[in-house]
């Protein structure tokens, strides 16, 4: 990591804040967590935020994983990725289609997906994603592709999952966070 990792000694934050991440995390700090710790309106609004995103939306959970995912392999986002590919396969996803999303990346990252373990929808999420980390604006054709499978808030949560986990990845790469050993 670019920065120190964060302890108490070095900034103290108060009592209340470590007591929410560490609940959120299931009491251990993450490597991200010890970064975000240098900034107490940073780290609070960050547990709130993302537990929200991760955890209050009402959108498929396995296709806001695989959004995820997507952004964390075309952003080189291997922290994110480590995170969020055990998420996917609990939320049933497979590793065929992990495969099939890093053969897409290694391939043609803003065509539109191929592999056999992907339907049309995952296709659909992975294209939206991809353009939104590659261009920052989707297509219009993705996008009515888009409104003919989801419902408006559908699309409102999985954009914000898609757009969130790009900062998320920026701040990750940036900072050359390293996943947990």
């Amino acid at each position: 990591m670019r920065i120190p990792d964060w302890t108490a000694s070095l900034k103290p934050q108060p009592p209340a804040l470590l007591d929410a991440i560490l609940a959120r995390r299931g009491g251990t700090l993450l490597n991200l967590d010890k970064a975000l710790l240098w900034s107490e309106p940073l780290a609070r609004g960050w547990n709130v935020f993302l537990k929200a995103v991760r955890t209050e939306l009402s959108t498929d959970r396995r296709l806001r994983e695989l959004g995820i995912c997507t952004v964390a392999l075309l952003t080189g986002a291997d922290y994110e990725y480590r995170h969020h590919a055990p998420d996917f396969l609990t939320a049933g996803g497979t590793q065929a289609q992990l495969d099939d999303l890093q053969a897409f990346v290694r391939s043609d990252p803003l065509g539109r997906p191929t592999g056999s373990a992907l339907d049309e929808i995952d296709s659909l999420v992975i294209q939206y994603a991809a353009q939104m980390t590659l261009e920052v604006k989707a297509s219009d054709a993705v996008f009515a592709a888009l409104r003919a499978h989801f419902d408006t808030t559908q699309i409102v949560e999985l954009t914000s999952a898609i757009a969130t986990y790009n900062m998320v990845a920026r701040f990750l790469v940036a900072l050359q966070i390293t996943p947990e050993a």
